[in-house]
């Protein structure tokens, strides 16, 4: 093997050790701890869960109005005053500054055990609204996870597109390298020499701008994953595609697991129970009260001067809507057209979930049959790369061959990155228009 192409190869090697060794240097953030610290610390999971925790705490009987209310009782009043009084045998009776006090206590229950239906109803709805926090839980889950394997695999992506730009770098910077010394030799033009620094130039901003959106793209992920922006790490390398989804399959798992199709399942159900509550209103309400008092009543002056009394009390209430200026009826209409709306929602969601997952299916295809087509150009244009390298060495071929064949190897690199994180990304999507996203 002769110097130069020793040359070659070396700046090869060294390139790929450079990169190499900063991936080791880094952590290695792997897709299940990007995932893993995502669902710990992502702000939106947690949002969805506090009110999905709310939701579960309102499922109660006390909060459907089912239990009776116990109220406690105080009331303590005291006077100071100048009273004057006049008998009806002429005498007169004063008192200066006399004091007078009034104590009230008790306990009272009221109980409301017949409403129309209208507390089991909302019972019942309490337990749907609970079901709805899960379903919105379940679907910012979802789209975060979504969101964290897409950042992640655009890492991989960028990182594997670095290296094709460093390859780059490194063969313009042996084409100046030997242009220099083709040129000092007499064996090459000025321009030649010119011409690869030019390349060099440009492949080197290039691999800057790269390096920029790929530190930006890992500050972008750790926000996802609500740590601190500005910690370094690593990605795996390669990209695994499913590549045995089938529509038929998907579209089942869509009808069972997807969460907006769910949620707009429960809104529907959740505005029949209202309407059912509204319908209550028609129905006697009957209620019982009972209670326990004590009062203790003191005056400076008069007939009595102290007085007390203490006892149970207990009757029952009941009333019913005979009339109230057609609000009844306007107030069921309107449930009705709530009920029609929330089944609307439920179609369109559907007909939507329907539309998304066929056209990033066939997107899904494309793009794996894009895959196959770009590994395939890719390893050409790394022979062709590596026959006009050594032609060139020899010096039978020119540099404009050379620069094409380094951007056509170059291009296919990045075009062969693409496609394997779009067709990843094509994945990803579906699962998550089925709700069966998952490492």
């Amino acid at each position: 093997m002769t110097y130069h192409k020793s040359r070659l190869l070396g700046l090869l090697l060294l390139s790929l050790l450079i990169c190499t060794g900063k991936a080791h240097a880094q952590e290695l953030l792997t897709l299940e701890d990007a995932v893993r610290i995502a669902l710990e610390r992502n702000y939106d999971i947690k949002l969805a869960s506090n009110d999905e925790r709310i939701a579960e705490n309102n499922v109660s009987r006390g909060n459907a109005g089912m239990l009776p209310a116990v109220t406690g009782t105080l009331n303590n009043t005291n006077t100071l005053q100048n009273n004057s009084q006049t008998q009806q045998n002429g005498d007169v009776r004063e008192v200066s500054w006399g004091r007078g006090s009034n104590l009230n206590y008790g306990v009272g229950l009221t109980w409301t055990v017949f409403d129309g239906f209208r507390m089991f109803a909302r019972y019942e709805q309490l337990q749907e609204l609970e079901k709805l926090g899960e379903a919105n839980l379940q679907q910012t889950v979802l789209t975060r996870v979504g969101d964290v394997i897409s950042t992640y695999y655009e890492l991989v992506q960028q990182q594997q597109q670095l290296r094709a730009y460093d390859t780059a770098v490194s063969l313009s910077r042996f084409r100046v390298e030997l242009a220099q010394n083709r040129f000092q030799i007499g064996k090459a033009a000025r321009l030649e020499v010119l011409n690869a620094q030019v390349d060099f130039n440009t492949d080197t901003t290039n691999l800057l701008r790269q390096q920029e959106l790929y530190r930006n793209t890992k500050i972008r992920l750790n926000e996802i994953m609500a740590r601190d922006v500005n910690i370094n790490f690593s990605v795996a390398d390669g990209i695994t595609i499913d590549d045995q989804l089938t529509l038929g399959q998907l579209s089942a798992q869509v009808e069972q697991q997807n969460p907006a199709l769910k949620a707009a399942v429960l809104n529907r159900r959740i505005a029949e129970l209202e309407a059912k509550q509204v319908r209550a209103g028609r129905l006697p309400t009957l209620g019982v009260t009972t209670g326990y008092s004590f009062s203790r009543n003191r005056a400076a002056l008069g007939f009595s001067t102290l007085s007390t009394g203490n006892g149970l009390t207990y009757g029952v209430n009941a009333s019913i809507n005979l009339f109230n200026g057609f609000n009844q009826r306007r107030l069921e209409q309107n449930a009705n057209i709530v009920i029609n709306s929330a089944q609307l929602q439920l179609e369109q969601v559907n007909q939507s979930l329907n539309a998304q997952l066929a056209s990033a299916y066939q997107t899904y295809l494309t793009n794996l049959t894009l895959v196959r087509l770009e590994e395939n150009n890719q390893r050409i244009a790394r022979q062709n790369l590596d026959i006009t390298m050594e032609k060139y060495r020899l010096g039978s071929i020119t540099t404009m061959e050379v620069r094409d064949a380094q951007l056509n190897y170059v291009n296919a690199t990045v075009r062969y990155s693409n496609a394997q994180y779009l067709a990843k990304i094509g994945e990803v999507a579906l699962k998550e228009i089925a709700g069966t996203l998952n490492l």
